[in-house]
């Protein structure tokens, strides 16, 4: 899962520690701030491709599919995304309200990695790994999903 990758500023090639966990994922979700289509053709050479629309993509992402919210069955785990989840306090209930059928939601926008977890909604944000601003490197996440249960989540770091 990425988010926030800013191409071609940020993002010139998939990174190799990030094109390793690509090759083995059965699907690739991207939270928005893509900035170039070219982006979505190497990730989908990949695995399948699931991308919303972020405040800095424009229209050739917009025409390649990125929504401003996708809601999807993963293995029988419902999952919503979005890019920007608005300010962090009150972020859980909102996002459970904006999508209440949701057990985990994605976002970006923030580039700050995070994980939460309040009354039966899980909301995760993988950072970008090419844009860390304050944290330590660039992050993207990963998650194990099978027979509608989430076994892992796990923000994974991009180290040089």
């Amino acid at each position: 899962m990425l988010a926030d990758t800013h191409a071609p500023l940020r993002w010139r090639r998939c990174p190799p520690i990030i094109a390793r966990y690509l090759r083995q994922a059965d699907l690739i979700l991207h939270a928005g701030d893509v900035c170039t289509a070219s982006v979505l053709d190497e990730l989908s050479g990949y695995a399948p491709l699931r991308v919303v629309r972020g405040n800095n993509d424009g229209e050739d992402v917009a025409s390649w599919g990125a929504q401003e919210t996708v809601q999807l069955d993963l293995a029988g785990l419902p999952v919503a995304m979005i890019h920007d989840s608005g300010p962090s306090a009150g972020r859980c209930a909102r996002l459970q309200r904006r999508f209440p059928t949701a057990q985990l939601v994605v976002f970006g926008h923030s580039h700050i990695p995070a994980d939460q977890r309040a009354d039966g909604i899980r909301i995760f944000n993988p950072g970008s790994p090419t844009d860390r601003r304050r944290q330590p490197h660039g992050t993207f996440g990963l998650l194990h999903v099978d027979d509608g249960q989430l076994l892992e989540a796990r923000i994974v770091p991009v180290e040089a």
